[in-house]
């Protein structure tokens, strides 16, 4: 700061002037003495250098390189290096050959081996494989330089193993080399040169040590340290884009230990679309699929592909029966006392319909459900399963008749004489004799949603054991099946047992906390060799992160995809998916309600066009 040249001041303020400047030189001066620099705050306590290790700190490190290869490894190579359970430092410097000059000392090397291989041919010398093999390995990778199929590179690799002490230092690094030379790749210390060793492993890109080996372009990738999972098969379903390399998710659910899916994902990330998606292909390979819809999104593709569809609700005009037993054929093989089983399948519904009963309730419920089965003639025979089945009312007239049952009976009213009566207590007029069938209970009361899935659940099962076909059910919603213990078993019971028959159960939610606060809901998932995750709230993604496993990337990537968009596990692979569908596709299972209100109004011109 100072008077600027050709002004003249009084002598005054250039007095105060200077007066400023020495202030401010006094003050920097002050300062620079009494704070650190950013070198100073950054730098450690003390470092101490050793031809074994360098000791930053309380910190020992210790840098190893890469010295001999073998003539061949497989592709994701230094994956266990990665994933070895320690502190280590990786990094691999690649520095590209022109062509031209490794063409000249590839023609001087062959020349040279050719030579040798000649005299020992003419001294009678017994032949060397050693030598041969390299011959034809330089013979090999000139013809693929010239064709331009390969490059060459040199390539150096080091690692810095930390630990916080020396002999724990040791035992690191001779677990690194033990595993390896497991893999005939032999590494060797930066001995005398432990710092340039350290800082050639930090992240500026300077190599100090210099120790490299030439590779070709195909053994360089080998050492690419991540590959990219590939789920394209010859059969089953296209089920979208892989995105990390654009090829085809092409799979076979049926081909897994088991068949079963769950789906996770927030509202409006496309998992009824998914689901959608999957079930009309399944359907055109010869599938049948069977779908629980809560929310009415089956209608329209029910309706496409000439499907059954089945509402349940008071006023429907559909039935479904809960006492109906399983149509055993003769010589069909059994598991246990069919009625039996269907006994305690019922005292499961009851605990959902009439709550929490006591043991003598349960009691008089389970002397009354045999007394009733056998007013109809059904016994543990199997002959007596096709006889009429009762119906809850037929239960409800022998609880009357039975002392200690009022409370039971007054809980049964409103089933049976009630406001509830039209969806329990009528006789089933439903057949299942469609390779698509929708039951759809919108339009039942929240309370009685259980109930009814519950209900529908064990019809299906029924007739699926009667018929060895391939099937998928679908059970969307299913976070409300888990609001109560016996229907949660229930569907887990169903998912473990879904296999035997030949059966793909399907559990899809948008209410992850629900479900997986379950313990019936986590088995669900353990018993699921297929597992679709899509776009994920802030809120759920710590919980599926830890049901699933999941990296602070993959995290990542639920958080921020598009629609449509997510991670598709099949058995133990699991990649990047992007869910596609054909134009004809799309506008069938489309669930945007500005493409539905433009489909309808379609339909309607079309209508009203004479």
């Amino acid at each position: 700061m100072g008077l600027l040249p050709g002004k003249k001041g009084n002598k005054k303020d250039q007095q105060a002037v200077l007066e400023q400047e020495r202030l401010a030189r006094e003050t920097q001066r002050v300062l620079q003495e009494g704070m650190s620099t950013i070198k100073d705050i950054i730098a450690p306590p003390s470092i101490e250098l050793d031809p074994s290790y360098l000791k930053i700190g309380n910190k020992y490190h210790r840098t190893l390189f890469v010295s001999g290869y073998p003539r061949y490894v497989s592709t994701n190579w230094l994956s266990p290096l990665i994933n070895f359970n320690a502190d280590i430092a990786i990094s691999l410097y690649q520095y590209p050959i022109d062509s031209k000059s490794v063409m000249e000392d590839l023609k001087r090397r062959i020349g040279q081996m050719e030579a040798t291989w000649q005299i020992n041919q003419e001294k009678g010398l017994v032949k060397d494989p050693e030598l041969e093999t390299q011959l034809q390995d330089a013979h090999n990778l000139r013809d693929a330089i010239q064709r331009g199929e390969e490059k060459f590179f040199q390539f150096g690799l080091y690692m810095t193993v930390s630990a916080n002490g020396k002999e724990e230092l040791s035992q690191l690094c001779q677990k690194v080399e033990s595993m390896l030379g497991g893999m005939l790749i032999y590494t060797k210390e930066t001995a005398m040169q432990m710092e340039q060793g350290f800082k050639t492993t930090l992240p500026l890109c300077n190599d100090h040590i210099q120790v490299l080996r030439n590779m070709d372009t195909s053994a360089l990738s080998s050492t690419f340290p991540f590959t990219s999972s590939d789920l394209t098969t010859n059969e089953g379903i296209l089920y979208g884009l892989n995105r990390h390399n654009n090829s085809l998710v092409i799979f076979d659910r049926f081909k897994l230990e088991n068949a079963n899916s769950v789906i996770f994902a927030k509202s409006g990330a496309g998992k009824s679309y998914t689901v959608k998606l999957e079930a009309l292909r399944y359907l055109m390979i010869g599938t049948e699929v069977l779908i629980i819809d809560p929310e009415r999104e089956y209608k329209a593709l029910c309706e496409s592909v000439g499907g059954t569809y089945i509402n349940i609700s008071l006023n429907s005009k559909t039935h479904i029966n809960p006492f109906d037993m399983a149509d055993i054929k003769k010589g069909q093989d059994l598991e246990g006392d069919e009625l039996r089983s269907q006994i305690i399948y019922l005292l499961g519904l009851f605990a959902i319909l009439l709550g929490e009963l006591t043991n003598k309730e349960e009691s008089l419920l389970d002397r009354a459900l045999l007394e009733a089965y056998r007013q109809k003639g059904i016994i543990s025979d199997p002959s007596t399963y096709g006889n009429t089945p009762p119906i809850m009312g037929d239960l409800y007239e022998l609880l009357k008749t039975m002392p200690g049952a009022e409370s039971v009976v007054e809980k049964m009213e409103k089933f049976v004489h009630g406001t509830l009566a039209g969806i329990f207590n009528m006789a089933t007029n439903v057949e299942l004799n469609n390779n698509f069938i929708v039951f759809d209970i919108r339009d039942l009361e929240d309370i009685l949603r259980p109930m009814a899935m519950f209900s529908i659940l064990q019809f299906i099962w029924n007739k699926v054991r009667t018929s060895h076909k391939r099937r998928l059910l679908l059970v969307d919603e299913a976070w409300i099946m888990m609001q109560h213990e016996d229907s949660a078993r229930f569907l887990f019971g169903l998912a473990k047992r879904a296999r035997k028959y030949w059966l793909g159960l399907t559990t899809i939610t948008q209410d992850v906390d629900d479900f997986l606060s379950s313990s019936y809901g986590k088995a669900i998932v353990t018993n699921s060799s297929m597992q679709v995750l899509l776009k994920q709230s802030t809120a759920a993604i710590d919980k599926i992160a830890t049901v699933f496993n999941l990296t602070e990337g993959e995290k990542y990537l639920l958080l921020e995809c598009d629609v449509g968009e997510g991670l598709f596990f099949a058995g133990q692979n699991h990649v990047a998916i992007k869910i596609i569908a054909s134009y004809i596709e799309d506008q069938i299972i489309t669930t945007n309600p500005e493409k539905l209100a433009a489909l309808e109004q379609e339909k309607t011109e079309a209508a009203a066009t004479p």
